[in-house]
């Protein structure tokens, strides 16, 4: 009796710390919900978006997502379409894992009556959707989350601001420039004083074009003078991409590091040619040398005017004879 009461405090304690590794990779932004107005829990389409939860789920342990997977169940009205999405920058698949496993069952209690809904974790994202949300940019104002730190920036805060702004541009050219179905992330530390770095990041869902991702990381960048001019750190979330600044390392710059591809090998540096050797001529012989190479440049020339007049002489020699 008393050692199955320890095999369930022990299973009860195992839960409790998978739960909050679960929560410490999952710390919650925000959430948005389009609610259904006539909804039962038992509909068709309740039931599609449990499979689909399921399937997020269990497909978030696979190596090969590159932190990104989607899919649909269901047809017509009552298919649905949802997708994930981990931050480019994670240790381990394990932490995409748990953010996700984490976000399949928090979304249900956040948006219960939802055909529609996004909720956004530090670590991930998740959303679905009653519409097809696959390889289209998303920067509704209804699912965006802007964020911004509490504190202002107090050196130079318009220089701060205007190198903030040209950073992330920067930022959003690079992630934007990422092959069809790569990994669209980028990271960046930039000097800003002796004492601060501003440290970025931009990142869109794989499936968005190179053009799509740079509009809808454009229209994040246009967000943050509203919520965080003049902040130590800003971020604005749209449902297809997002950008964030901070004046301390957020972003896992090791993991970074090791996915970033090798610098190419400098260029073979040709050995220099010698000098050209110069020669020394005694005084004495210049002239001598100078006459001798004068009548060796001269041969061709004496040649040809020999043999135009052997060919003069012969010329006349036959006319003399037949006349």
């Amino acid at each position: 009796m008393n050692s199955l009461k320890f095999y369930i405090i022990l299973l009860s304690l195992l839960t409790l710390a998978i739960i909050t590794v679960a929560q410490e990779d999952s710390i919650f932004l925000g959430h948005g919900c389009q609610n259904a107005t006539t909804s039962t829990l038992n509909s068709t389409y309740r039931a599609n978006l449990n499979l689909l939860l399921s399937s997020l789920a269990s497909n978030a342990t696979r190596n090969n997502t590159i932190g990104f997977y989607n899919t649909s169940f269901g047809q017509n009205t009552d298919q649905v379409y949802g997708l994930f999405i981990c931050r480019g920058d994670l240790s381990s698949t394990t932490v995409c894992q748990n953010c996700v496993t984490f976000a399949t069952k928090d979304i249900v209690q956040r948006c219960p009556i939802g055909i529609a809904s996004i909720v956004y974790y530090d670590a991930c994202h998740l959303r679905y959707s009653n519409v097809n949300i696959f390889s289209k940019m998303d920067q509704s104002l209804f699912f965006s989350l802007p964020m911004s730190n509490a504190q202002n920036i107090t050196n130079e805060p318009q220089r701060f601001n205007n190198l903030v702004g040209a950073t992330v541009n920067d930022l959003a050219a690079r992630a934007a420039s990422a092959p069809p179905g790569a990994k669209k992330f980028a990271v960046n530390k930039t000097y800003f004083d002796a004492f601060q770095n501003i440290y970025s990041l931009a990142q869109c869902t794989p499936d968005l074009s190179s053009f799509d991702c740079n509009q809808c990381l454009s229209a994040a960048i246009a967000g943050l003078p509203n919520c965080c001019s003049g902040k130590i750190g800003g971020r604005v979330l749209f449902p297809s991409c997002y950008i964030r600044y901070e004046i301390y390392l957020f972003y896992n710059a090791t993991a970074v590091a090791r996915e970033s591809p090798p610098p190419p090998p400098p260029p073979v540096a040709l050995p220099s040619p010698p000098p050209p050797r110069s020669v020394t001529i005694p005084e004495g012989k210049v002239i001598l040398h100078y006459l001798l190479f004068l009548s060796i440049s001269l041969i061709p020339t004496l040649t040809k005017l020999i043999t135009i007049e052997c060919t003069r002489r012969n010329l006349n020699l036959s006319l003399k004879f037949f006349g």
